[in-house]
């Protein structure tokens, strides 16, 4: 019996080879880069400060330690005067219930800056993923989110209850444990030095924003890769860093 060979003509697979974009994770400070709280934190500093019998550092200093969580804050004000870790307990003790009872007034303010929600829309266009990593408490930063209609809208919050203070990178690689991202795909967006240097020690990109409590030459001399004047530059900023072509994506 005569065997049958077939051939076949080689059929040359046209369709394009797809790359998958690596999962990105954008994480943003909370105090000085998505709100404007300086004004509220400076008066129950001072509130704290005199009910304890201690000078009040006044708004230009506090503007300097906001960022770091509340012992390191006050610890760091309230140098060079002799203070034991009872008086910084009392102290932190005494700005929790001010804040909170500051919060419950009427006329309590506490603002996004301009471009939040437009921001945050975009990176969501993107498919990239969104955090909060701040010094503020899980309580504070829970009534944030709530007042400006951002609650469910990040996939990982880091909060000072969890972690050491920044610029300790902890908060940062618990967000990247939870999302599954890697520290090159990632970014912390934020307004002062701790915010910079915890992101560079994390691995992370770090930007820095003008708008907050600590000035732009101190950003880039943290470490800043970049630092943006308003959040309709972020996208951009992050495209250059990671070499995304927009056109061909």
């Amino acid at each position: 019996m005569r065997s049958i060979s077939l051939r076949f003509p080689k059929i040359e697979d046209e369709r394009p080879h797809m790359t998958t974009d690596p999962l990105r994770l954008v994480i943003f400070d909370c105090d000085g880069t998505l709100v404007d709280s300086q004004h509220a934190i400076a008066h129950c500093m001072d509130h704290a400060f005199a009910q304890h019998g201690l000078d009040c550092p006044g708004l230009e200093n506090t503007r300097t330690i906001i960022g770091l969580s509340l012992p390191e804050a006050i610890t760091k004000l309230a140098s060079p005067a002799r203070v034991d870790d009872d008086i910084i307990a009392a102290v932190t003790a005494a700005y929790k219930t001010a804040f909170f009872t500051l919060r419950q007034t009427p006329d309590f303010h506490e603002p996004l800056f301009p471009g939040v929600h437009e921001v945050l829309m975009e990176i969501d266009g993107r498919k990239w993923l969104s955090g909060v990593a701040t010094g503020k408490a899980r309580r504070g930063l829970d009534a944030v989110l709530a007042r400006n209609e951002l609650e469910g809208r990040f996939v990982t919050l880091q909060t000072c209850d969890n972690h050491p203070s920044k610029p300790n990178p902890a908060m940062l690689m618990a967000a990247l444990e939870e999302t599954g991202v890697d520290a090159p795909n990632a970014v912390i967006v934020g307004d002062t030095s701790y915010d910079i240097e915890m992101g560079r020690a994390a691995g992370m990109i770090a930007i820095g924003v003008d708008w907050g409590y600590h000035d732009v030459d101190t950003l880039h001399k943290s470490g800043a890769h970049a630092v943006i004047s308003h959040f309709d530059e972020l996208t951009t900023a992050l495209d250059t860093i990671w070499e995304i072509d927009r056109d061909a994506a």
